[in-house]
């Protein structure tokens, strides 16, 4: 299997300001293995769009994936009661 593009919008990074160090560390090798499989273990799909969910810890990050281009988007990092709110 071809190993996907990674691409992080800028407001992520905002988004893992808040987040104590060692659980960015965490949410990073996450969002790093998404890389080789982003369909992989604890992926889920989210109603009424195009976008996927995988958690860590807390913590959920929701990206979108393009099989065409080969390319995981990664939109959005938060607390799991926050995460799915509109900003």
């Amino acid at each position: 299997m071809a190993r996907f593009e990674l691409r992080v919008r800028p407001s992520v990074a905002k988004d893992l300001r808040g987040i104590p160090r060692p659980d960015v560390l965490r949410i990073l090798a996450r969002i790093e293995g998404l890389r080789d499989e982003p369909r992989g273990p604890g992926c889920e799909k989210l109603s009424g769009a195009e976008l996927y969910r995988i958690r860590q810890g807390v913590y959920r990050i929701v990206y979108a994936i393009d099989d065409m281009a080969i390319v995981v988007e990664v939109i959005r990092v938060g607390h799991r009661g926050e995460v799915h709110r509109p900003r």
